[in-house]
Order: C-alpha cells, then structure tokens, then sequence
C-alpha cells in the first residue's frame, strides 16, 4: 500500500468583519473575492453575536437560484419562512441543508436565546445540470447529529461524511461534503482521512492550534485552507480547540454571481433577475 499524504495549509486567512440582510454584522470566512479557490464552495458568515442590535434586523425576504444554504446554529434560533409555505425554528445545535435548486425566496429572522444567538453559513455551489433542480430541504435537530469520541479528547459531531464508522444525517449532496463540528482538548490530535482531490479547509471557532505536523499555529476566527492530499493532522494548543471541518468535490464550472444567486453565466444572472422582478421566478411544481 502507498503511503498516505498529509494536506499541508496552504493559505490561512482571517475573517472580515461585514455587514448582510438588513444590517446583520457578522465575520466572512471567505466569499466571492476567494472564488474560485474553495470551489465547490462560495461563502462561509460566521455570525456569533451577544448584541441583539447586531443582529435582530436579519434577512428578510430574499431570493436564491442555483446554490445551497447550510445554516448552522450553536446558539439562539432562526425563523424562517419561504415561498414555498415552510415555516419553521432552526435552533441550537440543528442544521438546515437548502437546496434552492430553481428558486425559493424566503427569510431568516435570528434572535436571541438566554442572550447568546449565533451560527455559521455556508453557501455550496450546484453544478450546471442542477442548478435548476427542485427545492428541497435537509432540516436536521440536534438530537440527530451523532458525536462521535475517537479517542480521549477528540470529538466530532458529525453533520455530513463519515467519522469512526459513523455517518452523518444528511445525505445525497451532489458535491459530496463533509461537514464536521470538531472539539479538541488541549494537546489533544485529530487525525482524519479527506477524499484525495476534494477540496477542504477548516475554521477555527476557538482556541488555537496547529492543521498540519510542526506547522504555524492558527487563532480562532481564522480560515484554514488545505492543499490536496488525503488526510488532515490538527493538534490542539495549550487549550481546547473547536474547529468546523469542511470538505467536497470540485465542480470545475464558471461561476457568475449576484447577490444570492449563483448561475454559469451573465445570460442565466439576467434571466433569473428578470424573473425575479416580473413574478416568475418560482416555477411551478417545483
């Protein structure tokens, strides 16, 4: 058998301080200044917050056409509503996986629990042949998502892949990911398999530690992006760490890009922005 090839980092950067929806301050992990380079991947918020002026404003009512929305919560809840009659509470520790496919226009109201509110979204690309596909939605609580302890301070909760023989609640994403929540005591090491030719990256939520063997250590609210290879080795500093763990196949297609809606070309931007405009955004049986 041939020796396994640690990802080495190739590039750590910082999340920007910006401000979405009606107002909402959050962290950019990255968006659309890094695309290509996370492909299948577009954005990532990171959108912790203990000041509810900092984020009651929310985002309202809003299209999206050609992607999927991964919404995360560690603390408060979301309210949400879509042009399709789904309304729900996406609320500590539960994931929604919405796929916008063809179209849905809907809003995302966070507010606070027990004063603390805050999450992560990530926006990942649809290819060509499905960036017209149904709307669907993946809506998992929390109590679904197995955490799985590989060894004595090494903890992951798994949202998407595969850890210890363990599989994650959402399934059948065209791109393949992984998600991963993973917690590590101080010392402790995370040593995982990736799917060679995927791209992957991680962010660091807290504490520090190091994503590659005598590599530079990286703070929280850092985005840790991987060369390829086929596993990834993270040791954890003089604290305990938590970092998510995200990976998936590339798609290797154009990228046109407006607003929340993600196509292959200006001509596909302007159709779904005329429709949008003109009330025929949302197809029918769809």
């Amino acid at each position: 058998m041939s020796e396994t090839r640690e990802r080495s980092v190739e590039e750590i950067l910082p999340a920007r301080e910006t401000i979405e929806g009606a107002g909402v301050h959050l962290r950019r992990a990255f968006g659309h200044q890094q695309v290509p380079r996370l492909d299948p991947f577009l954005l990532l918020d990171d959108f912790r917050s203990e000041n509810p002026a900092e984020f009651v404003a929310g985002f309202p009512w809003h299209p999206h056409r050609g992607i999927e929305t991964v919404t995360y919560m560690l603390d408060g809840r979301v309210d949400h509503e879509d042009s399709m009659g789904n309304a729900g509470v996406i609320g500590p520790g539960d994931v929604q996986w919405m796929t916008a496919g063809s179209g849905i226009i809907h809003q995302e109201m966070p507010k606070p629990v027990d004063g603390k509110m805050g999450g992560f979204q990530l926006w990942v690309n649809l290819p060509a042949k499905e960036k017209m596909m149904g709307p669907r939605y993946q809506e998992v609580q929390q109590a679904r998502i197995p955490e799985v302890e590989l060894k004595k301070g090494v903890r992951v909760r798994v949202v998407c892949g595969e850890v210890g023989g363990v599989k994650g609640p959402v399934r059948d994403i065209v791109v393949e990911p992984e998600y991963l929540d993973v917690r590590l005591d101080a010392g402790s090491v995370f040593d995982h398999p990736v799917t060679p030719g995927h791209r992957a990256f991680a962010y660091l939520l807290q504490g520090q530690g190091t994503f590659e063997e005598e590599g530079e250590r990286v703070d929280s609210e850092h985005l840790v992006l991987m060369q390829d290879g086929d596993r990834v080795h993270v040791t954890a500093g003089d604290r305990a760490m938590r970092f998510l763990f995200i990976s998936g196949r590339p798609l290797k297609e154009p990228v046109a890009w407006w607003g929340p809606i993600v196509m292959n070309n200006r001509w596909e931007l302007e159709k779904a922005v005329d429709e949008y405009h003109n009330g025929t955004f949302i197809k029918d049986g769809r």
